[in-house]
Formats: structure tokens, C-alpha cells, sequence
């Protein structure tokens, strides 16, 4: 896909990788939708980035907000051409620790929000010739499965089974779906964790925004369905 001029809708855009999407998007010449709840930093962006960027102050859980959102900005005839879902939250804790609210929110936003969003923009996508792309951030916590991080892991699983199941649904209109894998990224998600043991050694976030401009910049006729990223050494 040729990037200048094409538009963009990206969920947690505020902070840590979505920021550094939106960045490097809006470098190419993307006008990017940024999705998130904290005013204040979509509002810095804005400032960094200029009028390429369009803060969206929405909580992406709230389903009638995000379709009133959907419906008010876009149509059939004006149509985004990327969708990049990467606005999650994490809870560490065992069974017994997780309560069934937490397990609800991560689920609410980790994978019921990618459904309400992507059930609202592929029917315009498909109405649209263009070429499009949707790509779902999920984790390597989507392909193995880690102590005390049962409900991350159950979120990034779904995800990685809703993206298969809805590359092969709409693939033949043209439309690109990618799940990808990242490790641990460098960012604010782990910040509240004081007993995760994670890798000491995390990917960069602009490492991972730049291989998402890789996936966006292939030719309309290859796909990468799945694509997992680690940092080479598991300690700094």
C-alpha cells in the first residue's frame, strides 16, 4: 500500500506504541485518527504531530460511543483504508487474585472493543475498492501461556483465533488482516506490575511501529497473516 495520503484509525494512540504508530504513520503523509481516553496526551500529540493527527478522546469500551463515533466520521463513501487495534490492558494475578471485574475489563477492552470496531469498519471497507488493512496488536502472550496471566493471555489468544477467522472472511474483498506478536515492548503496560517477571531486555516500541509501516507498505497482492517480533536477548 502506498501510505501518502491514506487514513488511519488507531486505538490507544496516546501512549507507548500507539504513539509511536501515530508518529511514524503521520510521517508518511497518513492522516491518523488517534483513539484514546487521556485528553491531555492525545492533545501533546497533536501539538507533535500537527494536522495529520485528529485526537479522539473516546473510551473504546463503551459500545454506543464508538459506533455514534464510527457512524459520524466515516460512511461507504468515505471510508478509512487502516485500522491498527492496539489498545489493551494487562492484569497479573492468579485465580483466586483475579477478581471477575478485572477479568471483565480486560476482556471488554482486549478483545470485545477489536469486535465492535471491526464489526462497525469492514462493511465499509468492503464497500470501498481501495486497498485496506487491519492489524490487531496482540502479544506473545497470544501463543503461550504464562503463570498468573490468565486473563491477558485468554484476551491475546481470542484475538489471535478473531483475526484468523476474519482474515480468511474478508481476504477476497481485498481486505488485509495481521495479527501480530510482539514481546515485551519498552512501555507503561508493565508499569503497575511489581511482581512480573518479564524479559529485562524489551523491544523498542518505534522497532515494532516501524515493522507495523513494513506490514502497511507490502504489495496489495502479499500478506503476512501473523508476524511475532522478540528482542534477541532475553536480559540487557
Amino acid at each position: 500500500m502506498e501510505l501518502l495520503n491514506k487514513t488511519a484509525i488507531v486505538t490507544g494512540a496516546s501512549r507507548g506504541l500507539g504513539r509511536s504508530i501515530c508518529l511514524r504513520l503521520a510521517k508518511q503523509g497518513v492522516h491518523v485518527y488517534g483513539l484514546a481516553r487521556n485528553q491531555s496526551d492525545l492533545e501533546e500529540l497533536q501539538l507533535e504531530i500537527g494536522t495529520l493527527f485528529t485526537p479522539v478522546v473516546l473510551d473504546i469500551t463503551n459500545t454506543s460511543a464508538l459506533l455514534n463515533w464510527v457512524n459520524g466520521t466515516f460512511s461507504k463513501s468515505n471510508s478509512p483504508d487502516i485500522l491498527i487495534q492496539n489498545a489493551g490492558i494487562i492484569h497479573h494475578g492468579s485465580i483466586e487474585e483475579t477478581s471477575i471485574d478485572r477479568w471483565n475489563d480486560v476482556m471488554n477492552l482486549n478483545i470485545n472493543a477489536v469486535f465492535t470496531l471491526t464489526k462497525a469498519i469492514v462493511p465499509l471497507l468492503k464497500a470501498s475498492e481501495k486497498p485496506s488493512h487491519i492489524i490487531n496488536i496482540a502479544s506473545i502472550a497470544g501463543l503461550l501461556g504464562n503463570s498468573e496471566l490468565s486473563a491477558y493471555n485468554a484476551s491475546k489468544f481470542a484475538l489471535r483465533g478473531f483475526s484468523e477467522a476474519l482474515m480468511k472472511e474478508v481476504r477476497s474483498f481485498g481486505i488485509k488482516v495481521t495479527c501480530v506478536f510482539p514481546g515485551s515492548i519498552d512501555t507503561k503496560l508493565f508499569a503497575n506490575m511489581e511482581n512480573f517477571k518479564g524479559s529485562s531486555n524489551k523491544l523498542d516500541p518505534n522497532e515494532v511501529a516501524e515493522t507495523i509501516e513494513f506490514l502497511l507498505k507490502t504489495s496489495d497482492n502479499f500478506l503476512i497473516d501473523e508476524l511475532t517480533m522478540r528482542p534477541l536477548r532475553t536480559k540487557s
